[in-house]
C-alpha cells in the first residue's frame, strides 16, 4: 500500500507553522546549503539543524526518496510565526500499514525549550494525523530518564505500554 501525496504546504496553530520537509530540502540541508529555506523566507534558529536533526535526515530523505514525494508521515520543521525561525522538527518515522500505526518523534533546539512549543507542534500534528481513516495509534519511546519527555507525552494523554531498562514505550489511540 502507498499513502497518497500530502495535499497542504503546512500546518498552523497559534503561534507555529509546522512544513513538511522535501527530498530536496533534505539533500540541501545535508549539504549545509540553506537558499530553499532563504527562498521559502524561513530562518535558522539557533544551532538548528541540531546533531540530532542531521542524523535523522538521511533517513527521511530515504524514505521520501521511495515515495518521490512527502505524504505527511515523515519529518516536518517546526517554525515559530512570530520570527519565521526553524526551531525544531516533529514527525513520523513512516506509516504501518498492518497495525495502522506510526511513531511520533521530535525535537526542539535547546534555546527553544520549556516553552510548549513541543506540545504545541505534537498537539497539531497528532489532530492531523488521526484526521486519516486509515489511522488507529500513534507510538512514541522515550528513555526513561527523559523527564520532558515523560511530562509531554503524559499531557498529550498517551498511555505507557511498556518499559525496559532504558526506554519507555508509549501509545495514543484514536
Amino acid at each position: 500500500m502507498i499513502l497518497e501525496r500530502l495535499q497542504l504546504e503546512k500546518l498552523s496553530s497559534e503561534r507555529l507553522i509546522l512544513i513538511p520537509l522535501t527530498k530536496e530540502l533534505c539533500r540541501n540541508i545535508l549539504n549545509e546549503d540553506f537558499v530553499d529555506l532563504e527562498r521559502l523566507k524561513l530562518v535558522r534558529g539557533v544551532n538548528w539543524p541540531d546533531s540530532d536533526t542531521l542524523e535523522s535526515l538521511p533517513r527521511v530523505l530515504k524514505k521520501l526518496e521511495k515515495l518521490d514525494y512527502p505524504t505527511g508521515f515523515e519529518t516536518w520543521m517546526i517554525v515559530k510565526k512570530s520570527t519565521r525561525e526553524i526551531i525544531g522538527d516533529i514527525g513520523f518515522k513512516g506509516f504501518n500499514f498492518v497495525g495502522k500505526s506510526c511513531d511520533l518523534g521530535y525535537g526542539i533546539i535547546e534555546e527553544e525549550r520549556k516553552k510548549g512549543f513541543a506540545q504545541e507542534s505534537a498537539r497539531t500534528l497528532i489532530d492531523w494525523a488521526f484526521s486519516h481513516e486509515r489511522l488507529n495509534e500513534i507510538t512514541a519511546c522515550c528513555l526513561i530518564d527523559n523527564s520532558a519527555s515523560i511530562n509531554l507525552l503524559k499531557k498529550l494523554n498517551f498511555t505507557v505500554l511498556s518499559k525496559d531498562e532504558t526506554m519507555i514505550y508509549w501509545v495514543l489511540t484514536r
